[in-house]
Protein backbone atom coordinates (compact mmCIF):
# COMPACT_ATOMS: atom_id res chain seq x y z
CA UNK A 1 0.00 0.00 0.00
CA UNK A 2 1.41 3.11 -1.08
CA UNK A 3 1.56 6.38 1.10
CA UNK A 4 -1.25 8.11 -0.84
CA UNK A 5 -3.59 4.88 0.04
CA UNK A 6 -2.76 4.47 3.68
CA UNK A 7 -3.62 8.69 3.57
CA UNK A 8 -7.05 8.13 2.47
CA UNK A 9 -7.62 5.09 4.51
CA UNK A 10 -7.02 6.51 7.44
CA UNK A 11 -8.17 10.17 7.09
CA UNK A 12 -11.71 10.98 7.82
CA UNK A 13 -14.23 11.29 5.53
CA UNK A 14 -16.98 13.19 7.30
CA UNK A 15 -16.52 15.75 10.60
CA UNK A 16 -15.51 14.01 13.89
CA UNK A 17 -17.76 15.82 15.38
CA UNK A 18 -21.05 14.83 13.18
CA UNK A 19 -19.63 10.77 13.68
CA UNK A 20 -19.61 11.96 17.46
CA UNK A 21 -23.40 13.21 17.58
CA UNK A 22 -24.36 10.56 15.29
CA UNK A 23 -23.69 7.84 17.36
CA UNK A 24 -24.30 9.15 20.65
CA UNK A 25 -28.00 9.52 18.83
CA UNK A 26 -28.04 6.28 17.84
CA UNK A 27 -26.80 4.59 21.22
CA UNK A 28 -29.53 6.51 23.03
CA UNK A 29 -32.00 4.90 20.53
CA UNK A 30 -31.08 1.47 20.59
CA UNK A 31 -30.59 1.61 24.39
CA UNK A 32 -34.06 2.74 24.60
CA UNK A 33 -35.13 0.52 22.84
CA UNK A 34 -33.63 -2.84 24.35
CA UNK A 35 -34.24 -1.34 27.88
CA UNK A 36 -37.73 -0.60 27.69
CA UNK A 37 -38.77 -2.86 24.67
CA UNK A 38 -36.72 -5.90 24.75
CA UNK A 39 -36.19 -7.79 28.79
CA UNK A 40 -36.91 -10.66 28.05
CA UNK A 41 -34.71 -11.07 24.22
CA UNK A 42 -31.96 -10.15 25.81
CA UNK A 43 -31.37 -12.77 28.30
CA UNK A 44 -32.07 -14.90 26.26
CA UNK A 45 -30.08 -16.68 23.07
CA UNK A 46 -33.30 -17.67 20.86
CA UNK A 47 -32.92 -17.19 17.10
CA UNK A 48 -35.28 -14.89 16.54
CA UNK A 49 -33.56 -12.59 19.21
CA UNK A 50 -30.22 -13.09 17.74
CA UNK A 51 -31.49 -12.53 13.81
CA UNK A 52 -33.29 -9.38 15.97
CA UNK A 53 -30.30 -7.64 17.14
CA UNK A 54 -27.88 -9.00 13.76
CA UNK A 55 -30.86 -6.64 11.88
CA UNK A 56 -30.62 -4.05 14.12
CA UNK A 57 -27.29 -4.09 13.93
CA UNK A 58 -27.54 -3.42 10.45
CA UNK A 59 -30.06 -1.20 10.27
CA UNK A 60 -28.71 1.00 12.23
CA UNK A 61 -25.23 1.13 10.65
CA UNK A 62 -25.73 3.61 7.97
CA UNK A 63 -27.51 6.19 10.31
CA UNK A 64 -24.78 6.15 13.11
CA UNK A 65 -21.83 6.37 9.97
CA UNK A 66 -23.55 8.05 7.25
CA UNK A 67 -21.05 8.26 4.48
CA UNK A 68 -18.07 7.80 6.63
CA UNK A 69 -15.94 4.94 5.48
CA UNK A 70 -12.29 4.85 6.46
CA UNK A 71 -10.85 3.24 9.04
CA UNK A 72 -11.01 7.10 11.33
CA UNK A 73 -14.76 7.20 10.99
CA UNK A 74 -15.01 3.81 12.47
CA UNK A 75 -12.45 4.29 15.17
CA UNK A 76 -14.81 7.46 16.39
CA UNK A 77 -17.38 5.89 16.18
CA UNK A 78 -16.53 2.61 18.13
CA UNK A 79 -14.50 5.52 21.16
CA UNK A 80 -18.41 7.12 20.80
CA UNK A 81 -20.20 4.10 21.48
CA UNK A 82 -17.71 2.55 24.24
CA UNK A 83 -17.61 5.93 26.25
CA UNK A 84 -21.24 6.52 26.31
CA UNK A 85 -21.84 2.38 27.26
CA UNK A 86 -18.57 3.12 30.42
CA UNK A 87 -20.67 6.27 31.33
CA UNK A 88 -23.33 4.90 31.86
CA UNK A 89 -21.87 1.96 34.02
CA UNK A 90 -19.93 4.41 36.31
CA UNK A 91 -22.77 7.01 36.62
CA UNK A 92 -25.24 3.69 37.30
CA UNK A 93 -22.63 2.79 40.03
CA UNK A 94 -22.50 5.83 41.89
CA UNK A 95 -26.46 7.30 41.44
CA UNK A 96 -29.02 5.76 42.01
CA UNK A 97 -31.28 7.37 39.39
CA UNK A 98 -29.03 6.41 36.84
CA UNK A 99 -29.13 2.80 37.95
CA UNK A 100 -32.88 2.47 37.58
CA UNK A 101 -32.80 3.53 34.22
CA UNK A 102 -30.11 1.20 33.13
CA UNK A 103 -30.89 -1.69 35.28
CA UNK A 104 -34.40 -2.77 34.62
CA UNK A 105 -36.58 -3.94 38.08
CA UNK A 106 -37.51 -7.77 38.23
CA UNK A 107 -40.93 -8.58 37.69
CA UNK A 108 -42.58 -11.09 39.99
CA UNK A 109 -44.06 -14.21 38.13
CA UNK A 110 -44.74 -16.35 40.04
CA UNK A 111 -46.53 -15.52 43.80
CA UNK A 112 -47.07 -18.14 46.33
CA UNK A 113 -47.03 -21.01 43.47
CA UNK A 114 -49.45 -19.22 41.59
CA UNK A 115 -48.72 -17.13 38.28
CA UNK A 116 -49.15 -13.47 38.01
CA UNK A 117 -50.64 -13.43 34.61
CA UNK A 118 -51.12 -9.83 34.12
CA UNK A 119 -47.10 -9.76 35.08
CA UNK A 120 -46.26 -12.62 32.32
CA UNK A 121 -48.69 -10.89 29.48
CA UNK A 122 -47.40 -7.41 30.15
CA UNK A 123 -43.53 -9.25 29.66
CA UNK A 124 -44.86 -11.92 27.18
CA UNK A 125 -43.91 -14.64 28.96
CA UNK A 126 -45.46 -17.62 28.46
CA UNK A 127 -46.70 -20.72 30.98
CA UNK A 128 -43.89 -22.97 29.07
CA UNK A 129 -41.15 -20.91 29.25
CA UNK A 130 -42.01 -20.37 33.44
CA UNK A 131 -42.17 -23.86 33.23
CA UNK A 132 -39.21 -24.26 31.90
CA UNK A 133 -37.23 -21.42 34.30
CA UNK A 134 -39.03 -23.86 37.50
CA UNK A 135 -37.49 -26.82 35.44
CA UNK A 136 -34.15 -25.29 35.52
CA UNK A 137 -33.99 -24.93 39.50
CA UNK A 138 -34.71 -28.19 39.73
CA UNK A 139 -38.50 -27.87 41.01
CA UNK A 140 -40.97 -29.55 39.03
CA UNK A 141 -44.12 -27.66 40.69
CA UNK A 142 -45.30 -24.30 42.01
CA UNK A 143 -46.25 -25.62 44.65
CA UNK A 144 -42.75 -25.18 46.89
CA UNK A 145 -42.28 -21.62 44.92
CA UNK A 146 -43.13 -18.59 47.27
CA UNK A 147 -41.97 -16.39 44.60
CA UNK A 148 -40.27 -16.62 41.17
CA UNK A 149 -38.88 -13.57 39.06
CA UNK A 150 -37.78 -12.71 35.93
CA UNK A 151 -34.72 -10.35 36.67
CA UNK A 152 -33.62 -7.96 34.70
CA UNK A 153 -31.03 -9.70 32.30
CA UNK A 154 -34.66 -12.00 31.62
CA UNK A 155 -33.05 -14.87 33.35
CA UNK A 156 -35.13 -16.30 36.25
CA UNK A 157 -34.76 -16.07 40.11
CA UNK A 158 -37.17 -18.68 42.68
CA UNK A 159 -37.26 -17.80 46.23
CA UNK A 160 -38.83 -21.25 47.65
CA UNK A 161 -41.42 -21.43 50.26
CA UNK A 162 -41.53 -24.09 52.86
CA UNK A 163 -43.90 -26.77 50.83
Amino acid sequence: MDAHHLSNFLSFSMSPLEILIRGTIMYWCLFLLLRFLLRRDTGSAGISGILFVVLLGDAAQNAMIGNGNTVADGAVLIATLAAWNLLLDWLGIHFRMIARLTEAPPILLVRNGRLVDRNMRRELVTREEVEAGLRNKGLDSFDRVEAMYMEGDGSFSIIKGKG
